[in-house]
């Protein structure tokens, strides 16, 4: 295997250990497992020349994320910010030690860590990609149970908080995607 590859495998055996499930098609899945393998298909997919930093940040955007509650951090917005800003740093970490075990660079680990915490968003392309790549899959993936527990407007105000992370071509991405008639037209109505 190559080094990338290495890393990589070690990310999604740090994540078979999740203890949270996913079941798809009536088959259970480590939650972040499968979350990873959602992300690298939709950079493959979409963003298929991308350095081996950003495939490395796709796939640790998660990892061990369920380490680091949301109950463990005060409630409220400042608490949900704080414990996003946390799970960014803890992220970066992870996958910077991972790489470093595998042969890459301080440089190389540091430079993946950088996209995970999504530091420069607007002006570093892998960052602003990594959100795009988050974005796309929630859209794909998990939208349909977010909107079945919340009431329209959340609904809404979320789908435009998300449309303004993303970049233009991300944008364009997102409007190709099929979605269930009426997740789409939530969507339309954001967008409104």
């Amino acid at each position: 295997m190559t080094q990338l590859e290495n890393v990589l495998h070690a990310i999604d055996t740090i994540n078979k250990e999740d203890i949270n499930f996913t079941v798809v098609d009536g088959i259970s899945h480590p939650k972040e497992l499968l979350y990873s393998q959602y992300m690298t298909a939709c950079l493959e997919k979409y963003w298929p020349n991308s350095s081996e930093h950003l495939q490395i940040a796709v796939r640790a955007q998660h990892v061990k994320r369920w380490q680091l509650k949301r109950t463990d951090f005060p409630e409220g917005k400042q608490g949900y910010l704080s414990w996003r800003k946390a799970l960014g740093i803890y992220h970066g970490a992870t996958a910077k030690a991972v790489m470093l075990a595998h042969g890459y660079s301080v440089e190389d680990a540091e430079a993946t860590a950088l996209i995970i915490r999504k530091q420069n968003l607007k002006s570093n392309s892998d960052s602003q990609t990594l959100e795009d790549v988050a974005c796309l899959v929630f859209l794909q993936y998990y939208f349909e149970e977010f909107a079945a527990k919340h009431k329209e407007e959340k609904i809404i105000r979320i789908l435009q908080l998300t449309w303004r992370k993303m970049s233009t071509q991300g944008q364009e991405i997102a409007l190709t995607l099929t979605l269930p008639t009426h997740l789409s037209r939530l969507v339309e109505k954001a967008l409104a």
